[in-house]
């Protein structure tokens, strides 16, 4: 396959995923671009993803509905790899997979949002960074609806304690939850796991703690199950293998 190949076939693929995304926001009774699509490109080549963002800031441009898509990356090497070759694009690049503290300086200097917070220490580390460089960051507190020892994030009886607390911290702007669904061909169980993340950010938003009001956003739904998530509120859905094909991981 030519690169040119490999190029029309993401962006094939982007727009049926685009077309995915509207009828499910339909199927839910929800707005047209209501939820925002990112783009996970593990693995994925710098020119692959330029091909995936200038196809669809055209389409948006030209009237489709929703906002120009969000870069997602899972690990910090390739954050730093693939960031400034694609700055011209200005697109949001959001750290999507665990953060470790040793590679915050690193995530920090392209990363507009981290949605993996999963733990006070490394919020409190984001902050204290953030706060030095006199700067703000987007971010989301991971939660493991699941239960599932394979994923990361707060367990959900502890979720709200810990997203208060990040909320609290200078610099840091806490802008809601983000899940993992749950490993299984049950629908209902991985729904499920979407509706307990939702109830959390609902309870959260209302509890009148210091920067929870605008804790709205759930990242949450990826290429099998973005349908579920939307019918479940989510604001970003988070797509790799069905814009991108199959990858080694």
């Amino acid at each position: 396959m030519t690169l040119d190949d490999a190029r029309a076939g993401v962006t094939a693929r982007l727009r049926q995923v685009r077309a995915r995304l509207r009828e499910a926001e339909s199927a839910a009774g929800r707005d047209a671009g209501s939820v925002r699509l990112l783009l996970a490109t593990k693995t994925v080549p710098a020119e692959l993803v330029r091909a995936a963002v200038e196809a669809d800031s055209a389409d948006v441009r030209a009237g489709g509905p929703g906002e120009p898509v969000l870069l997602g990356e899972n690990r910090v090497q390739e954050l730093v790899a693939k960031a400034p070759v694609l700055a011209d694009l200005g697109s949001e690049l959001h750290l999507i997979g665990p953060l470790q503290s040793n590679k915050v300086n690193h995530a920090l200097r392209w990363a507009t949002c981290v949605e993996s917070v999963d733990s006070l220490d490394l919020a409190r580390r984001l902050s204290e960074r953030c706060v030095g460089t006199a700067r703000e960051l987007d971010v989301l507190v991971q939660v493991n609806v699941s239960g599932e020892p394979t994923k990361r994030g707060a367990v959900p009886e502890e979720a709200s304690g810990l997203a208060t607390a990040v909320a609290a911290l200078p610099a840091l702007r806490l802008r809601g939850l983000m899940t993992i669904g749950a490993n299984s061909t049950d629908p209902g169980v991985v729904r499920a796991g979407y509706a307990l993340l939702r109830s959390l950010r609902d309870d959260l938003v209302g509890s009148g703690a210091p920067g929870t009001a605008g804790a709205t956003g759930l990242s949450m739904g990826m290429s099998g199950d973005l349908e579920l998530a939307v019918a479940e509120g989510a604001t970003v859905v988070r797509i790799g293998t069905a814009v991108f094909g199959s990858r080694t991981l």
